[in-house]
C-alpha cells in the first residue's frame, strides 16, 4: 500500500511538473521599430482589444491618467535626443502614459519603466516630458491598440495612440540635420587611425603597393599621440622588412619591443626579438 502510494505520488508530480495549459493572452505583446532620418525608434507595448466595448470616456475614463496599453507598461525608447512640444526629451527609454479628455489629451514619458500598469507611488521628478495633444477623429474603426510611427519625414515623425476610432499624434523632431553634418565633417577630416591602419594591414598582407602601406601606417602612428599601440609599430616594421629596408625595419622592431615590454604583451616581446634577430643576419 505504501508503495502504491509513494508511486502515485510521483506520477502526480511528474504530471504536475510536465503539463503546461497554453491559451492565447487578452492583450497581445507587440515590438515595433522605426528609422526616423538617423534616430532609431522602438516600441515595445502590450495590445488589448475593444470587444464591443465603448473606450473612451468609459473603458479608459476622461480626466484620468491611463497606463496607455496594458499589462508592464508601454515604453517607448529613442535613440537620439529628440524634441516634443519645443521641449527637449533625451535618448533613452520611457514609460508611456496619458491622461486623456475630449478636446485634449496630456501624453507623459515617464522615466521608469518597470511597473505594472501605473506606478504605485507617482514620483513627478521622473517625468521626462508632457505634452498636450489634440485627438483626431478617424473614419477608421481601431479594433485593438496600435502606437506605432507614422508621416515619417527625413526629421520628424508621429508617434500615434490610436484606437477605437481615435488618433492622438505626437510629432517629435529629432536631429537629422546635426547628425549628417557631424558625420560629414568626421568623414572629410580623414579616415581614423583605425582606417589607416586596417588598410595598411591588408596591403602588407595581400603584398599590394608597400609604399602606401607604410604611408598609412606612419599616419596611424602619428595620429596615435602619446600612446601608440605596440601592433601599429609592429606592422610598421614588417612593411619595411618585405620592402627590403631590413636596417630600418630592426630599428623599428626596437621601438615596438620596448612598447610591448611596457604594456608587458608577451607574445609581442617574443615576436620583435625574434623578427630583430631574424633581420640582423
Amino acid at each position: 500500500m505504501k508503495r502504491s502510494l509513494v508511486a502515485l505520488s510521483f506520477a502526480l508530480f511528474t504530471l504536475c511538473t510536465q503539463a503546461q495549459v497554453h491559451t492565447p493572452p487578452t492583450s497581445t505583446k507587440a515590438e515595433s521599430h522605426q528609422v526616423v532620418g538617423l534616430t532609431d525608434i522602438k516600441i515595445d507595448y502590450s495590445r488589448p482589444n475593444m470587444r464591443g466595448r465603448l473606450v473612451f470616456g468609459d473603458l479608459v475614463p476622461y480626466g484620468r491618467m491611463w497606463r496607455t496599453g496594458a499589462n508592464m507598461n508601454t515604453v517607448v525608447t529613442f535613440g537620439n535626443d529628440v524634441e516634443i512640444g519645443g521641449k527637449k526629451l533625451k535618448k533613452g527609454s520611457y514609460a508611456l502614459f496619458t491622461i486623456p479628455k475630449v478636446e485634449e489629451w496630456e501624453v507623459i514619458f515617464y522615466a521608469d519603466t518597470n511597473n505594472w500598469g501605473l506606478p504605485e507611488k507617482w514620483d513627478e521628478s521622473k517625468v521626462a516630458l508632457s505634452t498636450k495633444v489634440k485627438p483626431i477623429g478617424s473614419d477608421r474603426k481601431f479594433e485593438t491598440l496600435t502606437v506605432a510611427v507614422n508621416n515619417v519625414n527625413i526629421d520628424y515623425a508621429d508617434l500615434e495612440i490610436m484606437w477605437e476610432k481615435t488618433v492622438v499624434p505626437v510629432r517629435f523632431k529629432v536631429p537629422t540635420d546635426q547628425l549628417a553634418m557631424q558625420s560629414i565633417d568626421e568623414t572629410f577630416e580623414g579616415p581614423t587611425i583605425v582606417d589607416y591602419y586596417g588598410a595598411a594591414e591588408y596591403y602588407y598582407l595581400t603584398n599590394k603597393d608597400l609604399v602606401k602601406a607604410l604611408d598609412w601606417v606612419n599616419k596611424a602612428i602619428e595620429k596615435s599621440g602619446e600612446k601608440i599601440p605596440y601592433y601599429f609599430v609592429r606592422l610598421k616594421s614588417q612593411i619595411q622588412a618585405k620592402g627590403g629596408d631590413k636596417i630600418a625595419a630592426v630599428e623599428t622592431a626596437k621601438w615596438a619591443l620596448e612598447l610591448a615590454e611596457k604594456a608587458n604583451n608577451l607574445d609581442y616581446i617574443k615576436i620583435n626579438k625574434d623578427a630583430i634577430r631574424e633581420w640582423s643576419k
